[in-house]
């Protein structure tokens, strides 16, 4: 696997696609987790003298499991999987697009600080597009398994919120996922610093399969960290029903801290942190390969 140097020119083009590839790698590996990570992030608050719904992450594994079967995990799938194009697409085109700006020359090395700018202006590009299908996808996420069904997959959600409120209804959530992408610097920083300190202790100079597996989950680990208390009131604003929250997520952080307190802005921390290893890497190495493969 012959990856490419950090300090090799960035092509946009090329990065558009390695990107979609490796979003699709993403969402296959780390799925079953989101699902559990949404359902803990928007669970009510019990009534007094009540259990919670779920007491963590394998109390819910397992009534997702005995309710709905493994298909439970995989539900909305097809949403992020058609979205996850685009979206990392342009979030490593746009990436790419911002450290070209930066190079004069095949080998100009990029400061950490001008990877971190061409990162910041990726992630909040690429927010911009995940909107729609995060939306669609936490609604199928939480959707109850007893009672009536409200939303009957990716397409027939999308036309019941458009009739519902028009474009706006599809993009609710904008302004949390622009706060929660915007560490994206950090996420690109991380792992070329990584990845730069895996060239120098290599005999060849390069990088390898196991570098970018590491590297890519340790930068996924780093992202999530700083983005969990966004993507908490993200989720929360998306899966309530109109007209809940007036003023968006300031609403949302409003309730919460007067319920819940801070501790609400971590619920579901520990699937997120678990998943992002593995989802993370598995970005990386679909770009990577992608990269590998495409010669132009």
């Amino acid at each position: 696997m012959a990856l490419p140097t950090s300090d090799s020119k960035a092509n946009p083009v090329k990065s558009f696609i390695a990107g979609g590839f490796g979003g699709i790698c993403s969402v296959l590996t780390g799925y079953p987790l989101d699902t559990i990570k949404v359902r803990l992030q928007t669970m009510p608050l019990p009534v007094a003298g009540q259990p919670p719904k779920y007491k963590g992450i394998i109390d819910c594994a397992v009534k997702t499991f005995s309710h709905e079967g493994v298909r439970g995990f995989y539900k909305g799938i097809s949403a992020p999987l058609i979205g996850v194009t685009p979206i990392y697409a342009v979030d490593f085109a746009v990436y790419a697009a911002g450290k070209r700006l930066f190079q004069s020359d095949e080998h100009v090395k990029l400061t950490y600080s001008q990877i971190f700018i061409a990162g910041a202006g990726a992630g909040i590009c690429s927010a911009l597009v995940t909107v729609p299908s995060d939306r669609i996808k936490v609604l199928l996420q939480t959707q109850p398994v007893t009672g009536p069904v409200m939303y009957n997959g990716l397409i027939d959600t999308a036309l019941k919120l458009y009739r519902q409120g028009g474009i706006r209804s599809l993009f609710k959530g904008t302004c949390a996922c622009v706060l929660r992408d915007s560490p994206t610097g950090v996420y690109f920083v991380i792992y070329e610093a990584l990845q730069d300190l895996a060239r120098r202790h290599s005999k060849t100079g390069s990088i390898t399969p196991t570098s970018t597996i590491f590297a890519g989950g340790m930068a996924g680990i780093a992202f999530w960290s700083l983005a969990v208390p966004f993507d908490v009131l993200k989720s929360r604003l998306q899966s309530a029903p109109e007209g809940t929250y007036q003023h968006g997520i300031r609403s949302v952080f409003k309730e919460l801290m007067a319920k819940e307190g801070p501790k609400a802005l971590y619920r579901g921390v520990l699937p997120i942190l678990i998943r992002a290893f593995p989802s993370t890497a598995a970005v990386f190495v679909g770009v990577e390969l992608a990269n590998d493969l495409l010669t132009f």
